[in-house]
């Protein structure tokens, strides 16, 4: 029997082959109709659907890069399944440089959407009836916010047991098992029985290879692990993740300029010194120590911060031995946050 073609609007997709569609969105102010640009790669074998998003966020613009280089990777006649590639989801505030849409809502906590909604909510339901309820599973690109940097790390719901295993199939740094956020894409996801992977990786409105190679090369290895694609044994070869469950944001003791022993990828030692913060005209400076072992997944990417403003953020690696400060077990305790909610 003949596999049937992928169909999406008005266009039919036949096996072994691809195509790039938009879908309307809305309006801009000047008058220009916004698109959501899908890739569809209809492969010629059954399989699974996958669906990669970006650029949610409109200033996270790694993801789009990494979106690409796969679209000029994948060869459709070589494809088991289909894979749907959505490089920019929020063209408005990528367009703009901007996180939000213009009307200042996150798309990110508005699914799981309304037709009828704001702009945000429009776009949400666009995004999840056109694509995400096509897939079997899905993975969604992001960054660290402006001024701050993320090693490259994969978040995963402690829940999602196939997600999990794909988590390890991609192989970032770290694997970070953390609570659904409400109206989130990946909550929305879970609730729909479509399990997903969300790559947090560098900067704002920046590129660096490092978060490109990562997360191209995990792609390609979920695909294989869910057999879309065949790739070179070299290929296939990954380290091993570090995994954690818990995290927590070191802040700044004080303001002043900032001077880090270590950033994102380094392993730390509870109550070791990892740099220290300086007044801009005086002498003085005060260290700053990690509360607790673990990685560093994170850093702050300004020259200069107030007091409280967040600096490193670690994953904890393993139980600490020992009592923590209460306030530190909360902080870990609590469920990781999205970069614009970290002050």
């Amino acid at each position: 029997m003949s596999r049937s073609p992928f169909t999406l609007l008005d266009t039919a997709v036949a096996p072994g082959k691809q195509a790039h569609i938009e879908i309307p969105v809305a309006r801009s102010v000047s008058g220009q109709m916004q698109m959501l640009p899908v890739h569809v790669f209809h492969g010629k074998t059954d399989g699974p659907v996958l669906a990669i998003s970006a650029a949610i966020h409109g200033d996270e613009i790694s993801g789009v890069e990494i979106a690409r280089r796969l679209i000029r990777k994948i060869k459709p006649a070589k494809l088991r399944g289909t894979l749907l590639v959505v490089p920019i989801v929020n063209l408005f505030g990528f367009v703009a440089g901007s996180r939000y849409l213009p009307d200042r809502r996150d798309l990110n906590r508005s699914f799981p959407g309304r037709e009828s909604g704001s702009l945000a909510s429009r776009l949400a339901w666009i995004f999840r009836t056109e694509v995400l309820e096509r897939a079997d599973f899905a993975i969604d690109l992001h960054s660290a916010a402006i001024h701050r940097y993320n090693l490259p790390q994969i978040r995963v719901s402690p829940s999602a047991k196939r997600a999990v295993e794909l988590a390890h199939a991609f192989s970032p740094p770290i694997i970070i098992k953390s609570a659904l956020r409400e109206n989130s894409l990946r909550a929305l996801a879970m609730a729909e029985g479509i399990e997903m992977l969300l790559y947090e990786a560098g900067e704002a409105l920046r590129l660096d290879r490092a978060s490109t190679r990562i997360g191209l090369n995990g792609i390609l290895r979920v695909m294989e692990k869910m057999e879309m694609i065949s790739l070179a044994p070299e290929k296939r070869q990954r380290p091993v993740p570090f995994e954690a469950t818990r995290s927590i944001w070191v802040r700044a003791p004080r303001a002043g300029m900032v001077n880090l022993r270590k950033a994102s990828g380094a392993i730390v030692e509870r109550d070791q010194v990892v740099g220290h913060i300086a007044d801009p005209i005086k002498p003085e400076q005060e260290e700053v120590r990690a509360p607790v072992s673990g990685l560093i997944i994170g850093d702050a990417r300004h020259g200069f911060l107030n007091r409280g403003d967040a600096l490193l953020h670690i994953a904890q690696l393993g139980d600490e031995e020992g009592d923590l400060d209460p306030d530190i077990e909360a902080r870990l305790s609590h469920v990781m946050l999205d970069e614009h909610e970290i002050v």
